[in-house]
């Protein structure tokens, strides 16, 4: 079932993610980091891309989305690391605006919004990887060629 709907989970997963994020600034009032910004610079695309993907059933767009999804999981880890790590964000200090290392959420002692973000990026690239794996194999069964040959005339 990941295979076949891998894309559209990722897409819903991105939607979540953004209506979270913005749920957070604008209903919430948290005002954003430096960090969180750099990881909504690579979520929101997603929404964009993945829809058009979805609309048009083209998983040649996983391959573009997936670097996004795993630069923003490792922005996102650092994030969370820094806030859970004190020594970390002495290290590179965000000067402008909320520190970096503040906590706005901390369910059960560890859930935080990085740590959210980090759950969404991973959750996007697991989800199309496999729908991209399943692209690989329907096409090695079919016997086509990934990337069609040029022929020099």
């Amino acid at each position: 079932m990941i295979k076949q709907y891998g894309m559209y989970m990722a897409w819903v997963v991105s939607l979540v993610a953004v209506g979270g994020s913005l749920y957070f600034s604008e209903v919430l009032r948290f005002e954003p980091c430096k960090l969180c910004w750099f990881q909504r610079i690579f979520m929101y695309p997603q929404v964009i891309l993945l829809g058009m993907a979805c609309y048009k059933n083209d998983r040649r767009l996983i391959g573009y989305v997936l670097p996004l999804s795993i630069i923003g999981g490792c922005i996102s880890l650092y994030h969370y690391a820094e806030q859970k790590v004190p020594g970390l964000a002495k290290l590179l200090p965000c000067t402008i605006g909320v520190p970096c290392d503040q906590d706005y959420i901390d369910w059960l002692g560890f859930i935080t919004i990085p740590l959210l973000a980090l759950t969404a990026f991973v959750l996007i690239t697991v989800f199309l990887w496999a729908a991209r794996r399943s692209e690989d194999s329907e096409q090695d069964e079919r016997g086509t060629d990934r990337e069609p040959s040029v022929s020099n005339r």
